[in-house]
């Protein structure tokens, strides 16, 4: 019986010196236990060198090279679990990218509308890693999971910035009492005279990258940084930390906690962002047509979120008399393009004629009732409302983007 050994790329790449190529893992030979015994002891050094390896790489600050694997398949991670997952999924759904899963307890699935693409149901953070490592070539993550985990390396690239959904930040946060009842900056909390190198301030954190590069970058050099497991919030009151450096949306789960954020606290903005390898998109073929797609789809969908579309008919003499007329109005007048204005036909005593025109603007939900009372007051009746469900520009400005960043 022969067996083989696979391992990750990583490992298949370190060298060892004392398993040369030529040595079988498994010796064919039934005869002795020594033999299988002895390989084993092989392995385990391959294996052990191989992972000292990858250690000694990441403690000093590079992650092993992304190695692009032949397949033919373009493989998109999406978040596993909770409202990202749902969100990511609605996302693709309203641009009519239905994925389809045949069991919901398994971790891959297919787009019909992407032949040629994958779907990988992954932690966020096993995202960013598997798109450094050539695992997937495409991911929908948060922009705070991207920065702590992708820690700026030059591989990932941002395709589109801003999905929409899973809007927070990241910001430091300390007790609304004691010592920091009066302090309400960051430079307040830094000048504060009980920090010391004996005592420094205490942060607890999951961004462990992200948070000691905000110090650091702010002057502020007697801080140390610690995990906790379980919610952040309750670190201060259990005199594990000083403070707290977590992801907030509405803040209410830090108010009912005892706790504030400060002035110049906050390390960044986040929400979902599509993400790629820019290795995969330059040399896995079909990655580029794919990404193009996708991105169009999104930023039509994206554009009309929130817009919606007027229709109404105006008795007038000409279509220019009717453009004067609806432009003079507030939030008519400023429309980019638009509006547009087209004849009516009618017949009257067997004749054809033009004696009403139908306008069509496009407004955002904010300015709808406003636009809607002013195509009034100036003629308009029978007006229609309806959303927008996709803008198509006559380019995507987000592909030109990506096109020069990738130098191509």
């Amino acid at each position: 019986m022969s067996m083989s050994i696979l391992l990750p790329t990583n490992l298949q790449q370190c060298p060892s010196p004392s398993f040369s190529p030529s040595t079988p893992l498994l010796s064919p030979s039934p005869s002795t236990a020594f033999s299988l015994v002895g390989t084993s002891r092989r392995c385990l050094r391959l294996v052990t060198c191989c992972v000292s390896s990858v250690q000694s790489s990441v403690a000093n600050g590079s992650a092993p090279a992304a190695v692009i694997v032949e397949r033919d398949q373009i493989r998109l991670g999406l978040p596993s679990k909770g409202r990202m997952a749902a969100d990511s999924v609605d996302l693709l759904k309203d641009c009519q990218l239905f994925v389809k899963q045949v069991n919901p307890r398994q971790y891959v699935a297919q787009i019909p509308q992407l032949p040629n693409t994958e779907v990988w149901f992954q932690r966020p953070k096993d995202i960013v890693r598997k798109l450094l490592s050539g695992d997937l070539d495409l991911g929908i993550v948060g922009l705070d999971t991207l920065c702590e985990y992708g820690q700026e390396n030059e591989d990932l690239i941002i395709v589109h910035e801003a999905l929409n959904f899973g809007d927070c930040h990241l910001s430091i946060a300390i007790p609304n009492y004691g010592i920091f009842e009066n302090i309400n900056s960051l430079k307040e909390l830094a000048d504060m005279p009980q920090w010391s190198e004996e005592r420094p301030l205490r942060v607890a954190t999951g961004f462990t990258y992200l948070g000691p590069k905000f110090m650091e970058e702010n002057g502020i050099k007697h801080v140390t940084f610690s995990t906790a497991d379980g919610a952040l919030e309750a670190a201060p009151a259990m005199g594990i930390a000083d403070a707290i450096l977590d992801l907030v949306s509405s803040g209410t789960t830090l108010k009912e906690n005892n706790l504030k954020e400060i002035e110049g606290g906050v390390v960044l903005e986040s929400q979902a962002a599509l993400v790629a390898s820019r290795r995969a998109l330059t040399d896995r073929k079909g990655a580029l047509k794919t990404v193009h797609e996708i991105l169009e789809r999104l930023e039509a969908h994206l554009k009309a979120d929130g817009q919606f579309t007027v229709v109404a008919n105006m008795r007038g003499n000409s279509a220019q008399e009717v453009a004067e007329r609806v432009l003079s109005q507030p939030s008519l007048s400023g429309l980019q393009q638009g509006p547009t204005i087209s004849p009516v036909y009618c017949t009257q005593n067997g004749k054809v004629s033009i004696d009403y025109y139908a306008i069509v603007i496009c407004v955002p939900k904010k300015a709808l009732y406003e636009s809607v009372k002013q195509l009034r007051a100036v003629g308009g009746s029978g007006v229609l409302v309806s959303p927008l469900t996709y803008i198509f520009d006559e380019d995507t400005p987000r592909w030109g983007q990506l096109m020069r960043n990738l130098n191509l």
